[in-house]
């Protein structure tokens, strides 16, 4: 009996500990896998998606696989993070952060971006 609670004990202790190590390693890079689907702007390697709902994410990685998709709507997945303070990237006009998306795959939805709020 002593054994069984020892080994019950000891499995919900690894256990937890696992999934504090996920919720750490997540949360310390701030980065979480994502899918975005919106229209797609910008030009000489400054691209943004805004979705539907009108949230933008300035993008960063393979650039490449994007600009025949400009003014297109399309769906991004990739890893997703809190726009770098300071440095230009992840920053609208007005200076406002936006969040980041580094572009992993891109599926093209349609050659036409719908109108935000859904009209």
């Amino acid at each position: 009996m002593a054994k069984t609670l020892l080994l019950a004990l000891t499995l919900l202790f690894s256990t937890a500990w696992l999934q504090s190590q996920d919720a750490s390693q997540t949360g310390s890079s701030g980065s979480a896998h994502r899918t975005v689907q919106g229209c797609l702007q910008g030009s000489d390697g400054n691209y943004t998606i805004t979705e539907k709902s009108g949230r933008t994410y300035s993008l960063l990685g393979d650039m490449s696989k994007l600009t025949a998709h400009i003014g297109h709507e399309v769906q991004i997945t990739g890893t997703s993070g809190p726009g770098a303070i300071g440095s230009g990237i992840g920053s609208d006009a007005t200076g406002i952060d936006q969040p980041i998306l580094t572009v992993g795959q891109v599926k093209h939805i349609s050659g036409a971006c719908q109108t935000l709020g859904g009209e």
